[in-house]
Order: C-alpha cells, then sequence, then structure tokens
C-alpha cells in the first residue's frame, strides 16, 4: 500500500508518516444564500408585525379566551374519537381486501371507490342531510310485519359532533385500510410460514409476528393522516358544527368583523397540536423501529463501553469501521 492510499506522507530523513494538514473546503455562496434567506424571513416577519391590517391586539385578546379553549377540546375530541373509528373500520377493510372471498373483496373495493372519489365536504354536506333522507327507520324482517326497533322521527337522534366523528371516519378508513394492507404486505410471506411451522395459529400469527414488524411501515403514515384529520376537522361545518376551532373563529369574526386575527387564533392552535402530535409521532417511530436498523444507540455504546472498558467513541468507530469494511 502506497503512502497515497494510507492518506500520509513519509519524510525522507527519518522514515516516519507527517500527517496531512486539511483545509477545509470554502463555501462563499451556501453562505450568501443563507444570508439572503434569513434577510428575506425577517424582512417578513417585520413587515407582519408592523402591519396594522393584522390586527396583533384582537390576536392577543383572543388568543388565550376560553371560547376557544372549549373549541381546542372539541377538536381533539373530533380528531381522537374518528381516528380510533377508521383505524378499526380500515383494519376490518383491509382484511376483506386481502380476503380470498370475492364478495367481501368486492365490497371493501366499492367502499374505497366511494369514499376516496368523493371529496370529504360533500360527505360531510350528506351526514348533515341524513335524518332528512330518512325520516323513519324500523329495523325487522323485510317483505314481513315484523318489526324489532322503529323510529317514527329520526330527527331525535341528530347530534352534530356525533355525525361529525362519523363522517370523519367513514372517509378516513378508506385510506387506513390501504395504509394497513400495505403494511401487512411488506412482512415477508416466510416470516408467516416459520410462525405456523412452530404451532402458532393464524391469529397468534398476525398478533407476535406480522403485524410487529409491519407496524415499521403503518405508523409513519398513520402519523400523517392523524396531523391531516386534526386539519380536517375544520370541515365539519358543513354538518353544520361550528365547536371546534375554525368554526369558532368564524363564528366570533362574524360578530367583530375582524377575521384574520380571528384566523390567526386558530392557526396558532392548530400549530400548537400539531406540534404535540409530531412529537409523539416521533417517539412511537423510534419504539416501533428498534432492531430495524445497524447503527447503535447512545446508551447502547455506553453499555458497550462499560462492558470492555473503553470509551465510547471508541467502540463508535470500532463498529463503524467493522460495518463499513469490505467483507
Amino acid at each position: 500500500m502506497s503512502s497515497s492510499d494510507t492518506g500520509a506522507t513519509t519524510a525522507p530523513e527519518s522514515g516516519t508518516p507527517v500527517p496531512i494538514e486539511a483545509v477545509p473546503l470554502r463555501h462563499p455562496w451556501r453562505w450568501l444564500s443563507a444570508a439572503v434567506v434569513l434577510v428575506l424571513v425577517f424582512l417578513f416577519v417585520w413587515g407582519a408585525a408592523t402591519n396594522p391590517a393584522y390586527r396583533w391586539d384582537t390576536y392577543g385578546r383572543y388568543l388565550f379566551d376560553t371560547r376557544f379553549g372549549t373549541a381546542v377540546f372539541y377538536t381533539v375530541a373530533l380528531t381522537v374519537l374518528s381516528m380510533i373509528l377508521a383505524v378499526i373500520l380500515g383494519v376490518i377493510l383491509s382484511v376483506m381486501r386481502m380476503s380470498s372471498n370475492p364478495v367481501l373483496k368486492a365490497v371493501a373495493w366499492v367502499y374505497l371507490w366511494i369514499f376516496r372519489g368523493t371529496p370529504i365536504y360533500v360527505q360531510l354536506l350528506f351526514w348533515g342531510l341524513i335524518f332528512t333522507l330518512y325520516r323513519q327507520v324500523q329495523f325487522g324482517i323485510p317483505f314481513t310485519d315484523l318489526t324489532f326497533i322503529r323510529f317514527e322521527d329520526t330527527m331525535v337522534l341528530y347530534s352534530a359532533f356525533w355525525l361529525a366523528v362519523i363522517g370523519l371516519a367513514m372517509n378516513e378508513a378508506a385510506y387506513m385500510a390501504e395504509i394497513v394492507r400495505a403494511g401487512i404486505s411488506s412482512v415477508p410471506e416466510g416470516q408467516s410460514e416459520a410462525s405456523t411451522a412452530l404451532g402458532m395459529s393464524r391469529a397468534q400469527t398476525m398478533r407476535r409476528t406480522v403485524l410487529p414488524q409491519a407496524m415499521r411501515v403503518i405508523i409513519p403514515p398513520t402519523g400523517n393522516e392523524l396531523i391531516s384529520m386534526l386539519k380536517t376537522t375544520s370541515l365539519v361545518v358543513a354538518i353544520p358544527f361550528s365547536g371546534e376551532l375554525y368554526g369558532q373563529a368564524r363564528d366570533i369574526s362574524g360578530v367583530n368583523f375582524q377575521p384574520i386575527p380571528l384566523l390567526l387564533v386558530a392557526a396558532t392552535w392548530y400549530l400548537v397540536i400539531t406540534s404535540v402530535l409530531m412529537v409523539g409521532q416521533h417517539y412511537l417511530e423510534k419504539r416501533f423501529s428498534r432492531g430495524a436498523t445497524r447503527q447503535l444507540t447512545a446508551r447502547q455504546l455506553r453499555v458497550m463501553a462499560e462492558a470492555d472498558g473503553v470509551t465510547p467513541s471508541a467502540v463508535r468507530s470500532a463498529t463503524g469501521r467493522d460495518e463499513g469494511s469490505a467483507p
């Protein structure tokens, strides 16, 4: 191996290698572009802060208003309840899609076709009018007079909140079904075959082998769908239900005729809730990705260093050299 391969030169007198003095690369255009972006951001923030049309005094007055506190509660409740129902229904639909029964596959496909092919706002409008379309509902044996349950006026069952939950969940279930199906399909068939060879039933194989591995694929898009659901709750005004953030901002701005600061208040609370959800998604992904990568964590490096009596940096360099070396 030559001296150029080892990254050092050899002194002609003593034959000892002389370390190379590395000079870092200059990146003037990188610093220039960063400076331009920072200047533009500063100008935008300064312009917005000094623009009287934003009505920052109104924004500060309503930011912690109790009505918006109640709206935050309803927004989170709509998001959580809708996602729970959507996940349950999505799992059922994904199982139907992967079933060998052609009827179940056809029903699941038609469901996905309808709910993914029509706008969510139109669906919520129909849910708001559902009791107008069906004023009387009865359950019994068809073509006979035998009736078990009968509602003469279904308007007594009207609840804008629960209609919003059902409408959001029915739409989201179509997307969750494809996410769950993709996650299950990503697990190699050999895993299921090995579980069957060990004597596991189909349910045990799904619970202990397939789903834990599929969660690494299911969790990231599900977290994105949860955040998307949070923002989709602003469309439940089509039911109509105005207890959530956007509906509350719209109602208040209809009284004081200042829509811009009220919309900024709603946007601020959406950002706060979204930030909390993103942090939770990060740690959930980290938990289910354990064992999927060969990169050692800080805790694993520390344990290995204590066991071998070396520093964590030495362990990190050794493991990195072993993984990066050619076999």
